[in-house]
């Protein structure tokens, strides 16, 4: 995969993606569309490796210095989500605390971690524990996000804990998932959100603003 990558690199956009980022990362200039293509036809090609080895592989594609192997990385861990056992919150813990920015951050809480704390309650309760205590703050802003995509399961007195845990915080990437969290529950059921945000006085304006953004005051 990685050669494959390599022969499709495009210095020409890889200058914009840096930038876009904020110069965190190199690019091999490689969109989204295109690396979903490669990464198609080279499992079309290849196959799925064996489920045993998909750390060592992912672990691999993170050490990676080109954004486009985490991505890569992601996407694979994708087709196990439903397949890998609890034990595999470890390699998911690393991969949020190593290269951390918001696009891979919020691409493993709302996915990864959002489907091992469903399918583990243990591993939940575990991590949960001990990510809302953690001076990590991708790891704290990965409790406020593992539940975008609940919905209806979505246990909003556990958010609200988790985002009172977190007010008076100077975080932009904190006060902004606190807002999004809320947000996304809205779509479901605005009137708790509505007046959570009306009970809540500390919510930073940012958290508030996201929070309200399709329901108003």
């Amino acid at each position: 995969m990685k050669s494959l990558f390599e022969e499709n690199a495009n210095p020409a956009q890889a200058g914009p993606m840096k930038k876009y980022m904020r110069d965190q990362f190199e690019y091999l200039g490689i969109k989204t569309p295109q690396s979903a293509a490669l990464m198609k036809g080279f499992i079309a090609e290849h196959g799925l490796p064996p489920l045993e080895k998909l750390d060592v592989i992912v672990r691999d594609l993170w050490s990676l210095p080109q954004r486009e192997f985490q991505y890569a990385a992601m996407g694979l861990m994708g087709k196990f989500e439903k397949t890998v056992g609890p034990e595999f919150i470890t390699t998911i813990e690393y991969l949020l605390v190593t290269k951390s920015w918001w696009d891979t951050v919020d691409t493993l809480a709302g996915h990864a971690v959002g489907s091992q704390f469903k399918r583990f309650p243990k591993v939940r309760e575990k991590y949960l524990k001990k990510w809302r205590k953690s001076k990590n703050f991708w790891l704290r802003r990965t409790t406020l996000l593992f539940q975008l995509g609940y919905k209806e399961e979505t246990d909003f007195d556990l958010l609200s804990e988790i985002v009172k845990e977190n007010l008076g915080s100077d975080e932009f990437f904190i006060n902004k998932a606190i807002g999004w969290a809320l947000r996304q529950y809205a779509h479901t059921h605005p009137s708790p959100v509505k007046k959570f945000v009306k009970a809540t006085k500390e919510l930073h304006p940012l958290s508030r603003r996201e929070a309200l953004k399709n329901i108003g005051e």
